[in-house]
């Protein structure tokens, strides 16, 4: 029996997303997108739900120790998992010896981690029961937002549950016996090419883009290749037996990534150690638009840390009223992080306040704010 998930029910307030908790999934990538077949305790029962994109539409595995054969989850082999040990799972993008992992293990010492291929797929698993709870790398202090994440935050419906910043300090990797004046090509992320241009600038070499700082440095290892190093932790170092040819290249010493922490559920927002809201909302079109919406937090004394603009994915242009002569703009999404706790009055009323006007408006989380500065 086919059945269709509802459209997101959009909401100022918190709503629980329906549960898979007596349905082990196992999902499936179809040509026509990606769909998720529940098996219940029958085996005689089975239920498919269809996952569209119009989910878009707005208004509408071992535990702490790493090892290299960790394999990283695909949209192919998500299957039933059941949980041992009283370790909570946690799903992060990459392999062993990301940074996204170390942010798991710094927000849950005692976990679990789950390796997945994309980010998406960290969704998927908390969405249906194969872990508790998914860290998602938000924002760099030199590279800035990570804007995909922005949207699958929109598209999914986990809440933000908590916030972890990680000092991020790069090594130059290679196979032992290989000296830096061998390396014609260098492999990592983008984004850690990019926080290290200056000093791989010098080394006259080649710059390749991979998924992830951990997996270039698994390619080198796996292949023995000669010629080529990779940026990665220390961490992945040790587990992919690689040689450290430097440490802390990174062109600036402050490079902290912020992640965030999701769950099927929100948590209860307190008001006895600092919090942070994040929201997404719309707004119509119109001088001064932006300004009044913001005012809502001013005038309320609540300091704003983050604003994103992010253009509308379903309907990106509008035609201007009036004698616009054929021009358009974009319509965009505004995601925000103010400093207070949904159990605030101050924040309730910023927020019916804003709803007043907006066109869209969600809560995306709650949650206390990392207000840890010591990194290691």
């Amino acid at each position: 029996m086919a059945a269709k998930l509802p459209k997101a029910f959009i909401s100022s307030s918190y709503s629980q997303p329906p549960s898979t908790k007596n349905y082990p999934c196992k999902i499936k990538l179809l040509t026509t997108g990606s769909s998720i077949q529940s098996k219940n305790q029958s085996q005689d029962h089975h239920r498919r739900i269809s996952i569209i994109s119009s989910c878009f539409e707005i208004g509408a595995a071992s535990t702490n120790s790493r090892s290299q054969n960790k394999r990283p989850l695909t949209t192919t082999d998500l299957t039933d998992s059941s949980k041992e040990g009283a370790g909570i799972r946690v799903a992060y993008q990459g392999v062993s010896g990301a940074y996204s992992e170390s942010a798991a293990e710094k927000a849950y010492p005692n976990c679990e981690t789950v390796p997945c291929e994309q980010f998406d797929i960290t969704f998927l698993a908390v969405e249906n029961w194969i872990a508790d709870r998914a860290v998602l790398p938000i924002e760099n202090s030199l590279g800035g937002s990570i804007h995909r994440n922005y949207d699958l935050l929109l598209r999914h419906r986990l809440h933000i549950v908590g916030e972890v910043q990680l000092s991020v300090k790069h090594c130059l990797l290679a196979n032992h016996g290989v000296k830096i004046e061998d390396l014609t090509r260098i492999l990592s992320h983008p984004q850690a090419l990019a926080q290290c241009e200056h000093n791989l600038t010098r080394l006259r070499v080649v710059r390749e883009a991979v998924d992830d700082t951990a997996g270039a440095a698994q390619f080198v290892a796996l292949h023995k290749l000669k010629d080529t190093g990779a940026v990665a932790s220390i961490g992945a170092a040790r587990i992919y037996d690689l040689n450290v040819l430097a440490q802390d290249i990174q062109d600036d010493s402050d490079n902290i990534t912020r992640f965030l922490m999701l769950a099927r559920e929100p948590i209860i927002p307190r008001t006895d150690r600092p919090f942070k809201t994040s929201i997404v909302f719309s707004l119509d079109e119109g001088p001064g638009m932006l300004y009044k919406a913001l005012a809502v937090f001013s005038m309320r004394d609540i300091n704003l840390t983050k604003i994103e603009s992010r253009p509308q994915r379903k309907r990106p242009l509008l035609q201007p009223a009036g004698n616009g002569y054929g021009l358009k703009h974009f319509d965009y999404l505004f995601y925000c992080d103010f400093e207070a706790s949904m159990a605030e009055h101050n924040a309730q009323n910023a927020l019916k306040h804003l709803k007043e006007f907006a066109t869209f408006l969600r809560v995306l989380g709650s949650y206390p704010m990392d207000i840890n500065r010591e990194f290691d």
